[in-house]
């Protein structure tokens, strides 16, 4: 497993909620990542209690994000070590109610 490889491990293991996003929390880059955080403040997650990693910052995790998840797109949302997908998939569980059982850490 290559560094960067060993770094997404860590922040998705050591972390309950992980969103690999464009921008941050409070300023999203893209409509994809603002979606993202919306949905997940619509399931009652405090943003600034989750862990968000700026893809922009860093082109190693940028791709490497892309790699480990074998998913091409970003955002990347991963709940309690579980790849979740993107704002698309997140929205689709949102409405169902998945996201929110898989958040409160219940069997989906």
């Amino acid at each position: 497993m290559s560094d960067t490889q060993q770094r997404i491990d860590q922040l998705v293991k050591n972390n309950d909620i992980v969103l690999f996003m464009k921008g941050t929390a409070s300023f999203p880059m893209c409509g994809f990542s603002g979606r993202a955080i919306q949905i997940l403040k619509a399931c009652g997650v405090d943003t600034k209690t989750i862990q968000t990693v700026n893809v922009l910052e860093d082109q190693e995790i940028r791709q490497g994000i892309k790699e480990y998840s074998n998913w091409p797109t970003i955002p990347q949302l991963y709940v309690k070590g579980e790849f979740i997908g993107g704002s698309d998939i997140m929205m689709e569980m949102y409405e169902s109610g998945e996201l929110q059982q898989a958040i409160a850490g219940e069997a989906v």
